[in-house]
């Protein structure tokens, strides 16, 4: 089973059975919502990302990504080629670092120093080829048109749905044991999302055997 951007906005409708003008303009933000959700509550290989870029001598700042969320490793290389990863650290620690900017080396650190840029300690002595990988944050179904679907409608399609009534029925200040009821068929999707993101996903049975379940 799977869900195309219109057949999700339906099913919001059927069961909510809620038709009225306000309410139905803004399904797409409670699909948005349901999917920031997920995206918050699950690691999942499928939003990793690598892109490469230019450090340049005597800037510290690098440039993130549009879509960036949080890294997972940042690498360089210089001119012979040669790859070595620095150490993500917190801002004041980097700037604690090198308090001077016009020190300069081969980066050891990096942070998150504002919503557009990474700052790195040492500042670079020369141009370095910066490798990051990191979790983005992927097209909203709602971005597609009526017949699209995304990764999350077709494999993740309980959870998209229970965490749009979620939305909505908050949105229409809907009673609580139906509320509650839609929470936890959430919860249970998300759990077997996660079961695929952080468990199967990074494990084989060759090496790891198979994956169990915590005892309840």
């Amino acid at each position: 089973m799977s869900f195309t951007y219109d057949q999700l906005k339906t099913a919001i409708q059927d069961y909510t059975e809620n038709d009225e003008t306000s309410f139905v303009n803004n399904i797409p933000l409670f699909i948005r919502q349901a999917e920031e959700r997920i995206l918050k509550n699950v690691q999942l290989s499928l939003f990793r990302k690598n892109a490469t870029a230019s450090c340049t001598a005597s800037n510290k700042f690098l440039a993130c990504p549009s879509d960036f969320l949080a890294p997972f490793s940042l690498s360089l290389a210089g001119t012979d080629g040669d790859k070595f990863f620095i150490d993500f650290k917190d801002p004041s620690f980097v700037q604690t670092y090198t308090p001077d900017a016009t020190t300069t080396g081969s980066p050891r650190y990096y942070a998150v120093f504002d919503v557009d840029n990474f700052i790195l300690a040492p500042t670079p002595n020369t141009t370095f080829t910066a490798e990051l990988h990191y979790f983005y944050r992927p097209a909203s179904l709602t971005a597609g048109s009526g017949s699209g679907t995304s990764w999350l409608s077709e494999n993740a399609e309980m959870a998209m749905l229970y965490g749009s009534l979620i939305e909505a029925y908050i949105y229409m200040k809907g009673e609580q044991d139906v509320m509650g009821m839609y929470a936890g068929r959430f919860q249970e999707a998300i759990t077997g999302v996660k079961m695929l993101g952080e468990a199967k996903e990074t494990t084989d049975e060759y090496r790891t055997g198979k994956v169990i379940r915590a005892k309840t």
